[in-house]
Parts: structure tokens; C-alpha cells; sequence
């Protein structure tokens, strides 16, 4: 029997390309609504790709979806993300792990990131990871995730130091919560758009216009190195 992966797009500009490339090879819309979701089998796996909307609390809603109502095996996650360190503009990097770095509750003396549950880094799965990697030009680290585009100097080097993360977004620590409390395997790869910095709104808005199918070209490559 064939796995079965989810894939997850928080933005439209990143689900679109892999929903008309589904559509045109066989590929079927089995939600609509607020968090469409589109099938494809291929010769190795059948796919469920959901479009979740930005954040972490939408992006962990659609990766419970994929995991309760379309029993997933698997998750794999792609999309932008401003670069912390070590990286620079049009790189991917797929995550070693994910934080969420404004979950926050040192007031209560928990360490910075820490959860009242013991959660903390967010670790991604090996063999997932493995198939990421044989992947030319394909970078590791790990991922800062926070509800907010970062785009100053202090906080970007605040987390750096703090964390030791390569870049940051907005969803990949919220979707590793919800496969960790699962037990199900979960990677996220991310292409990076900015520099987290001045320039951040102007660079990320002139990559995710392009509507490129490179991320889902990326995850389609992960699944056949599998």
C-alpha cells in the first residue's frame, strides 16, 4: 500500500502551483472552504495538500486535519522564511528541528521557548530529512517559528544567540507541536526571501508573487527520494 504524505502551504502563493499541477495530472480537490485540500497519487505515494493560511494557530489547525481526517503518514511543510544566519536569499534549508521562539514564559521561571509540557525543539524526522538532503544545494538548521514577520536587527540577533536558529517563519514550530503530540513523522523546508531586515516586506513580496512551483517541486523530489 502506498504512504500517504500531507503537505502544508500556509500561503496561496505557495499552495497554488501544487494545486495546478495536481489538477492537471490526475489530482482532485477534496475540501474546499477555508482550508482547501487537494489529492495526487503518484507511482510512490498519495498526497493530501492543504492550504492552511498564515500563522501558527491555522497552520497547526490544517496539520491536525491532514492527520485526523486524511490519516496521513507523514508531513511534509514548505514555504519562505527570512534568513538568521548562515544564509542567504533564494537558499533552502531544511530543518534539523523548529522553536517557537515567542512562546514565552520566563516570568515563570521556564527558559525562553519552553513549554509548560516540556516542549522545545520540535525535532524533525531523520529519514525525511535524509531525502531533504540529497536534494542539490540543500541547506540544514534550525528553524526559529514565531506569530509575527520579523524583519529588525535586535530581535533577529536576539534569537540567534538565543536559539541558535538559521532562519524564521511562521508556521514550521506550530506544525511540529501538533506532529510530535501525534507521533507523526515531519519535516518542513524553507526558501529564503529576506534578510529579516529593512528591506524584508519589499524582498518577500517580490518571491512569493512569483507563485514559483519550486517549493512544490522540492517536496515532489523529497517523496521520490523516499
Amino acid at each position: 500500500m502506498k504512504k500517504k504524505y500531507g503537505f502544508v502551504f500556509a500561503d496561496d502563493m505557495e499552495f497554488l502551483p501544487f494545486s495546478e499541477y495536481a489538477l492537471k495530472n490526475g489530482g482532485t480537490k477534496v475540501a474546499e472552504g477555508a482550508q482547501p485540500v487537494v489529492s495526487l497519487e503518484t507511482d510512490k505515494a498519495v498526497i493530501y495538500a492543504i492550504y492552511t493560511g498564515v500563522g501558527k494557530v491555522r497552520a497547526a489547525m490544517g496539520t491536525m486535519m491532514l492527520i485526523q481526517t486524511y490519516q496521513v503518514d507523514a508531513i511534509l511543510n514548505a514555504g519562505l522564511s527570512g534568513a538568521i544566519s548562515g544564509l542567504h536569499r533564494g537558499d533552502l534549508v531544511a530543518g534539523t528541528g523548529a522553536i517557537e521562539c515567542d512562546f514565552d514564559m520566563s516570568f515563570l521561571d521556564y527558559p525562553h521557548g519552553h513549554k509548560v509540557e516540556g516542549d522545545f525543539d520540535h525535532p524533525m524526522d531523520p529519514d525525511l530529512l535524509a531525502a531533504a538532503m540529497k536534494l542539490d544545494g540543500m541547506k540544514k538548521g534550525l528553524l526559529g517559528c514565531g506569530d509575527f514577520f520579523l524583519h529588525t536587527p535586535d530581535k533577529k540577533n536576539e534569537y540567534k544567540e538565543k536559539f541558535g536558529i538559521v532562519s524564521f517563519d511562521m508556521e514550521s514550530g506550530a506544525i511540529g507541536c501538533a506532529c510530535q503530540a501525534y507521533g507523526v513523522p515531519y519535516l518542513s523546508i524553507r526558501k529564503v526571501s529576506d534578510d529579516a531586515d529593512d528591506a524584508a516586506k519589499e524582498d518577500y513580496r517580490s518571491l512569493n508573487n512569483l507563485a514559483e512551483m519550486a517549493l512544490t517541486d522540492v517536496l515532489l523530489a523529497v517523496v521520490e527520494n523516499l
